[in-house]
């Protein structure tokens, strides 16, 4: 109850917001459109408040739109809600105490030598600290904020609700199955012994690969609530942005492969590419993976009809392109010519670093300008394409994510080599 009045006080808020603004346009002599109204940077900024306050999945749904939207949004607009990405409220002393007391009962702090109540960081679903056991393990413990299990479902129904009253989304997109599987992933997330799992797979698979470092997962201290890991010293990835042109490349470029290998050769991917999930170790240049909980598994077939596309792409062949997407699912028969034609287009376009035969500079902003019109283009006319299978909105999400960190990092890769070396018979995906 106390959440959906929340929402009520979120919608009352932009509601007031819409008011203001438009009565100060009318004043200027202009006829201000609702949806301009409804996303100024002040009401924006109410909903990201509000969002942070709540956290769970209300403040999730707001990290994959500000991530996700990238570059689409208005620098002011993208500024706003890149703040969910990190920005969570957090837990109170006495609420880590309480949550802790369930799940490792109580007199917990005699297996510790310290635990720091003041958290590393405080993230959608969760919030990290640091803490040291008597028996001398460096770890970091991720707490899950109560309650989030069983407000996901009402959460996401309400946040699909704002977003359809704020005419974001198109009046025949059935986004109902999207909203099924959001539903799903966030409890999936919301299990922390199953996040454990695929921590250690990955600890698994990259064992031997000199770039990166996963935590090792602790499984005394785990529990559907908790996760202990290892401590690994490191820095936020984005502070590269001032290193060397030749590491931002490297590191740039190991990510994209790994993406790939996750892909074709692991059938598993973290499928979450937000920025905090990546840090930077400066003794050893590695990079610090984490939050597998938003891992997925993808079948060998969907891995082939990828391969196929990217192979098409990288020939500049777009019928071999569409045969591929609409084997996928991108399309259906009910798909309207003009739309399978524009999306096709924009398609080629965005896969250009794959044909360059060469380094693909990612500050190069021409291409992306480009896509920006015409997916603007597409918005305005409001146009409705058939939605994808879930597992390539995963797919398109990682990749898109990965697209804005190499940007990012200002990073120039060679991303058709990556894809020409990948040798899908090397044990753990290891290049040959």
């Amino acid at each position: 109850m106390s959440r959906l009045a929340r929402f009520g006080g979120m919608a009352g808020g932009v509601a007031g917001g819409v008011l203001m603004e438009g009565a100060r346009r009318l004043a200027q002599g202009k006829r201000p459109r609702l949806g301009d109204l409804l996303l100024t940077p002040g009401n924006v900024s109410k909903v990201t408040n509000r969002l942070a306050e709540m956290r769970g999945a209300a403040m999730k749904v707001g990290q994959l739109l500000s991530m996700d939207a990238g570059d689409v949004l208005p620098a002011e607009l993208a500024e706003i809600l890149g703040r969910l990405r990190a920005d969570a409220e957090p837990m109170p002393k006495a609420q880590v105490q309480a949550v802790l007391d369930r799940q490792w009962g109580r007199g917990w702090e005699k297996r510790f030598d310290y635990f720091s109540f003041r958290p590393l960081a405080a993230a959608s679903i969760g919030q990290v600290h640091r803490a040291q056991t008597t028996d001398g393990r460096d770890l970091a413990v991720k707490v899950q904020y109560p309650g989030v299990r069983q407000s996901i479902d009402s959460d996401v129904d309400n946040v699909a609700t704002l977003l359809r009253i704020v005419n974001i989304v198109p009046p025949g997109l059935d986004v109902a199955p999207l909203l099924a599987e959001g539903k799903r992933q966030l409890h999936e997330e919301a299990d922390y012994e199953r996040e454990g799992r695929y921590l250690r797979r990955f600890g698994e698979l990259l064992v031997e690969d000199p770039a990166f470092i996963v935590p090792a997962m602790h499984d005394d201290l785990t529990t559907p609530d908790v996760l202990a890991m290892s401590f690994v010293k490191s820095r936020p990835i984005e502070e590269l942005g001032q290193a060397p042109q030749e590491e931002r490349d490297r590191i740039a470029t190991r990510l994209i492969d790994l993406a790939f290998r996750e892909l074709f050769r692991f059938h598993l991917m973290q499928t979450d590419p937000n920025l905090a999930n990546y840090r930077y170790e400066p003794e050893s240049g590695k990079i610090v993976l984490l939050d597998f909980g938003a891992t997925r598994a993808f079948s060998p077939e969907l891995g082939q009809l990828y391969r196929r596309l990217t192979e098409a792409a990288i020939r500049g062949d777009a019928a071999g392109a569409e045969a591929e997407m609409t084997a996928i699912g991108y399309f259906d028969g009910a798909t309207a010519p003009d739309i399978r034609e524009a999306v096709i287009s924009m398609f080629m376009m965005g896969t250009e670093g794959l044909r360059t035969g060469g380094i693909y500079d990612f500050t190069d902003t021409a291409m992306l300008d480009e896509l920006r019109t015409r997916a603007e283009t597409l918005a305005a006319d409001r146009a409705v394409l058939p939605l994808p299978p879930i597992d390539a909105l995963f797919l398109q999400r990682k990749f898109g994510g990965l697209y804005l960190l190499a940007r990012r990092l200002r990073a120039r890769v060679d991303v058709g080599t990556l894809i020409a070396g990948l040798d899908e018979n090397a044990p753990g995906g290891i290049r040959r």
